[in-house]
């Protein structure tokens, strides 16, 4: 188990976050809320100048530095005066904000690897059935709005779903036209579903929860790596951030015990 761990990138990321907010409960706020000296360095110059350069494409001129500098101090002190006044503590925007700074920590290395042939052809393997061309299905839904309307309905002999401008039912319809009816997480999610009588599910879309009965199901062509590359590699990355960050909360949350009163 530790050797795992010690060769997994994601603990690295867990460890390296610890000590720098352990390190951060040991020295305090970098930023003291009570001082008013605005230091402003040549590091942090030059990373004002990268800003600019990555927004607009080209170096700033002399002009338009002065102007991202006086923008900056604007801002620092702004934020020091709230910090002063204690404007961040129980903030449900800034407390929100956080938490997504720390998800999107947990999956920033898979938003920029490029991941190899190797890897997509992995992927390709385990999930072939997501990228048939030519397979078709023949399928009734039933929606609801969330989950546990859903899973209530699921035993019944047949579900009264909530009215939604989606077809009750389809015939041999293609993967991709269900894809851009009811979207490729629903199409995602038909493909771990058996054919038969009985309703199955919850699916999710993008509209919300299904239950399904899937009367047939024709097997489709799979496509080839170069042809869906694109939308491969895309697809691994969703699934890998989901997954790092699913994982990276599991370890965190571990070291948590919560009493509900």
């Amino acid at each position: 188990m530790i050797r795992t761990l010690v060769r997994d990138p994601l603990a690295h990321f867990l460890l390296a976050g610890a000590a720098i907010w352990g390190a951060l409960a040991l020295i305090g706020d970098p930023v003291d809320p009570a001082s008013r000296m605005i230091e402003l360095s040549r590091e942090r110059q030059a990373g004002i100048a990268l800003g600019f350069e990555r927004m607009m494409g080209r170096p700033p001129t002399d002009a338009e530095m002065d102007a991202a500098i006086a923008r900056w101090v604007r801002e620092e002190v702004l934020y020091r005066e709230a910090l002063r006044l204690g404007i961040d503590q129980g903030d449900a925007v800034v407390r929100r904000r956080l938490a997504t700074k720390m998800d999107e920590l947990a999956g920033a290395e898979a938003e920029v690897v490029r991941p190899s042939d190797a890897v997509l052809e992995r992927w390709l393997a385990d999930n072939a059935e997501n990228y048939a061309a030519g397979g078709a299905v023949s399928f009734a839904q039933a929606f609801f709005p969330n989950e546990k309307a859903a899973r209530e309905a699921l035993g019944a002999m047949q579900p009264e779903g909530t009215p939604i401008s989606l077809p009750k039912s389809v015939e041999a319809m293609e993967l991709t036209e269900i894809e851009a009816v009811f979207g490729r997480e629903f199409a995602s999610g038909l493909a771990s579903l058996s054919t038969g009588e009985a309703w199955q599910g919850p699916v999710r879309s993008g509209f919300g929860w299904h239950l399904v009965r899937l009367d047939r199901r024709t097997a489709g062509r799979v496509s080839d790596l170069e042809s869906i590359r694109d939308r491969l590699e895309a697809d691994w990355r969703s699934a890998t951030i989901a997954e790092r960050r699913k994982r990276a909360y599991e370890v965190l949350r571990a070291a948590y015990s919560v009493e509900v009163e």
